[in-house]
């Protein structure tokens, strides 16, 4: 060996985790080195290039940054920098400097890959130095994203403007265009005997409600003010206001510490952090007057979730984004049916079901809906229109890329197109008197939310299930039993299940077989302690205030299905970007080394979730 590799080879042997290598290996790391020279204050990596090497330091010192610029660490001689963008995608995550003179010696990739994959100490060593790799991978791959880390107060920069409910329209757009704001919160009293917030009145209102209406000037604001108020904590995450937003087609949120007003935020406060433009999406949508103007939007829908996902937004954020897009799509066809057909003869529900009502929805994915009636319904006198209004709707979500269900749940099917009173019955059915064949086809009607109409109706319906299932243990059973089905991809011996036949030969889906076992298991527990969440983390949350579950298991749960999500995701994401068609079937070959690791563990996570959950509520499958 030269002298050069010899004194390369013997500076990697007094640093772990070389110094944990077999010595053959050494001795090809050394060989594979390149040695690179950087003055102190150069760039080294930069946020978002390709990164094809490790880094080790021989001498010298560097910083290393998180994406907001905050100093993540300082580094010195013997320590290495770079790999956590090798583990994911190969792109640098953590920007660094030198801050001195240093020397790097550079491993490339295939070799880091070698290490990796056969070295289990170096595996251990570059993934992370902590008892639970899999959470700290879970909360590391969100660090630099601030919609995830901000709170909202942040965007609070002034003290509230606000109006007694008393005061008259003319006075009201007096006050907004001098304090220069596009929204007026109204409390009760005024002076030092403020007390609670009880409407607000926006721009919009003034011009809609006042103005277009001609209302004469001492109009009390109460006339026309918005009395159903969402507001949003001061210590909540910019993300949630965003969530809420896009939930209920808001513009503004009055904020609260205590219960009591401390501001406003806009849809262009979030705007100035939020980069994905899923929010410009939903607005564009309400702005369409018929379905060609919709099926031109949907072409934005991916664009925005790329963006989304290249910005490290995390599963929650991103589902729930992608849902009230879904949402707002399913609502403006709703609203466009009614302005064609007429005005409905009884009062009506639009429900959506299972990925979208779980706020959990992506881009590959069909329409799940039906409709709850008004117990006055006449099926002589008004289904032709209801027909006709869910065919619209129906026809409407597939232009826009939402495929019709292949199992025909769907409000065109007159099974799910019933009054309440026979929803109702349906789900006491299901819950007294269950039978195994009949919840499997039924399962995710237990994934429900209203989007449109009468939506007391559906909050009729969870109260229903919330306090009927929880104390059906027979349905329990039966429901642990069905999600025991969809069992994770993982063999004896920790090695990735491929299928063997068909289009996904020597694939796994990542929906199938990883993000639906675990919603599905979550689901059963959520039922049993009462929970009337729609969302699979929001569920978690209420189990976790019982003890459904030992210790360590929902943060484990949370975390495995977060890292399963993530990666589904961003398969989704990089086929749109190579122009390729996005699918739930991934290649392991295609995964980066950390991928393939951290998945095997979530996996392992959700398989001794599933025998618990047969122990849990006595769900042993006959065979």
């Amino acid at each position: 060996m030269q002298a050069e590799l010899i004194d390369i080879r013997n500076h990697l042997q007094q640093h772990s985790p070389f110094s944990e290598l077999p010595e053959s290996m050494l001795d090809e790391v050394a060989g594979s080195i390149e040695i690179a020279y950087f003055r102190a204050g150069a760039q080294i990596l930069e946020l978002g290039q390709k990164n094809t090497d490790l880094h080790y330091i021989r001498s010298g010192a560097v910083e290393v940054f998180r994406r907001s610029g905050e100093l993540y660490n300082r580094a010195g001689e013997g320590e290495i920098f770079g790999q956590f963008g090798l583990l994911m995608g190969r792109q640098v995550r953590f920007p660094a400097i030198a801050i001195e003179d240093t020397l790097v010696y550079l491993i490339p990739y295939p070799m880091f890959q070698r290490l990796f994959d056969t070295q289990e100490v170096f595996a251990d060593f570059v993934e992370i130095e902590d008892n639970n790799r899999l959470r700290s991978a879970v909360r590391s791959s969100q660090q630099g994203n601030e919609l995830m880390t901000s709170r909202v107060s942040r965007l609070i920069n002034r003290k509230p403007v606000m109006a007694p409910a008393t005061v008259r329209l003319q006075e009201a757009a007096r006050i907004m265009t001098e304090q220069r704001v596009s929204a007026l919160p109204l409390i009760e009293g005024s002076g030092e005997n403020v007390g609670d917030l009880v409407g607000i009145i926006t721009d919009r209102d003034l011009r809609t409600r006042a103005v277009a209406d001609a209302l004469p000037s001492e109009t009390p604001v109460a006339d026309i003010m918005s009395r159903k108020l969402i507001t949003m904590r001061s210590d909540a995450f910019i993300f949630e206001a965003m969530l809420e937003m896009l939930h209920n087609n808001v513009h503004h949120l009055p904020v609260v510490a205590n219960g009591k007003p401390v501001g406003v935020i806009a849809l262009s406060d979030i705007l100035k952090y939020e980069s994905q433009n899923s929010l410009y999406v939903v607005s564009n949508i309400y702005r369409q007057q018929d379905v060609k103007g919709l099926k031109a939007v949907s072409k934005d829908v991916r664009a925005s979730f790329v963006r989304m996902v290249n910005e490290d937004a995390n599963s929650h954020m991103i589902g729930s984004a992608m849902a009230g897009i879904g949402r707002s799509f399913t609502q403006q066809l709703l609203k466009l049916g009614e302005e064609k057909l007429g005005p409905p003869p009884v009062p009506y529900c639009f429900l959506a079901l299972g990925s979208m009502a779980r706020d959990e929805q992506l881009l590959v994915t069909d329409q799940d809906n039906a409709m709850v009636l008004d117990d006055s319904f006449d099926p002589e006198q008004h289904d032709e229109y209801f027909l006709a209004l869910a065919k619209y709707v129906s026809d409407g979500l597939a232009e826009c890329g939402y495929t019709y269900c292949t199992g025909d749940i769907m409000a065109t099917n007159k099974k799910w197109r019933q009054p309440l009173s026979v929803w109702k019955s349906y789900f006491i059915d299901w819950i007294d008197n269950p039978k195994a064949e009949a919840l499997l086809n039924s399962n995710i009607f237990f994934d429900l939310d209203g989007v449109h109409g009468e939506m007391s109706f559906a909050e009729t319906l969870k109260e229903l299930i919330a306090t009927r299932a929880q104390n059906s243990q027979r349905f329990l059973a039966m429901l642990a039993r069905n999600a025991l089905n969809r069992t994770p991809p993982l063999g004896f011996f920790r090695q990735f299940v491929l299928e063997e036949n068909g289009q996904e030969r020597k694939t796994f889906n990542l929906k199938r077989r990883g993000t639906a076992p675990v919603s599905d298991l979550i689901r059963v527990h959520a039922l049993a302690c009462g929970s009337r969440r729609q969302n699979s983390f929001g569920r978690l949350t209420d189990i976790a205030k019982t003890r459904l579950l030992p210790d360590d298991g929902v943060d484990n749960l949370r975390d495995a299905m977060e890292f399963i999500a993530i990666v589904r995701i961003r398969h989704q994401a990089l086929a749109l970007e190579e122009g390729r068609e996005p699918d739930n079937n991934v290649r392991p070959e295609d995964l980066s080394p950390f991928e393939r690791s951290h998945l095997k563990e979530a996996f392992q996570i959700v398989s001794q979730s599933q025998k618990f959950l047969r122990y849990r509520y006595n769900a042993t499958i006959p065979r």
